[in-house]
């Protein structure tokens, strides 16, 4: 093969980009059934991926834990658009976490995405994330993935069906395969189990060895 044949063969292996109305449903399910999907970010250094291996659920106003129980604000506002669309938000005036919006227009709700696998651009992760030693520390959490796969405030409120930043579909995760458990670093809703993961995916973030977990097979 050529050096100009192989980003085409790459590109030939990507799976069709996830529609808007596959983030117009409940956002728990939403949430379980990203895992597996890929998410993919391009930049002017080139292209990174991940396959997703853990999500949480944010379900709206009514829930205690997510952005919308404030209302809409100037920063909330991406989470009561279209569904489909980032909401990238800044925390601990140091990190950025990405999430998918979900259900339809008017009624704010988004999935975190916490963990990757890597799959693409692996070493301009690298480059991001200063060179860690380990391969599965490029990504196994919100804000890791966020600079590994250069995601910050450039990519709020932008579609999710094209480029700098998309989700394809992926290999689906069997539901035997999914733990779920309550949401991690939250105080409100705190035993809410509306974290979704691959069962001992090594990518996975850490578990508080106090959580109950449950299968999603149950």
């Amino acid at each position: 093969m050529t050096p100009s044949a192989a980003p085409s063969a790459r590109r030939s292996r990507r799976r069709a980009v996830l529609p808007a109305r596959f983030f117009a449903r409940d956002t728990e399910l939403v949430a379980r059934e990203l895992l597996g999907a890929v998410l993919e970010s391009h930049s002017r250094h080139g292209v990174t991926s991940g396959r997703i291996v853990e999500t949480e659920a944010y379900l709206g106003e009514h829930d205690g834990a997510c952005h919308a129980a404030a209302g809409f604000t100037a920063r909330t506002a991406p989470l009561y658009g279209a569904p489909g669309t980032a909401y990238v938000y800044f925390i601990y005036g140091m990190h950025w976490c990405v999430n998918a919006v979900t259900r339809p227009r008017g009624l704010p709700s988004a999935v975190l995405i916490r963990a990757l696998a890597p799959v693409e651009g692996i070493e301009l992760m690298r480059r991001r994330r200063n060179g860690p030693a380990r391969e599965v520390d490029l990504t196994n959490g919100p804000a890791k993935l966020c600079e590994a796969l250069g995601i910050g405030a450039r990519q709020n409120r932008l579609s999710l069906q094209r480029p700098p930043l998309l989700i394809r579909a992926g290999d689906p995760v069997l539901d035997d395969r999914v733990v779920v458990t309550p949401r991690i670093g939250i105080r409100r809703a705190a035993d809410w189990p509306l974290r979704f993961a691959v069962a001992d995916d090594p990518f996975v973030s850490r578990t508080p060895s106090r959580f109950p977990r449950w299968s999603y097979a149950r």
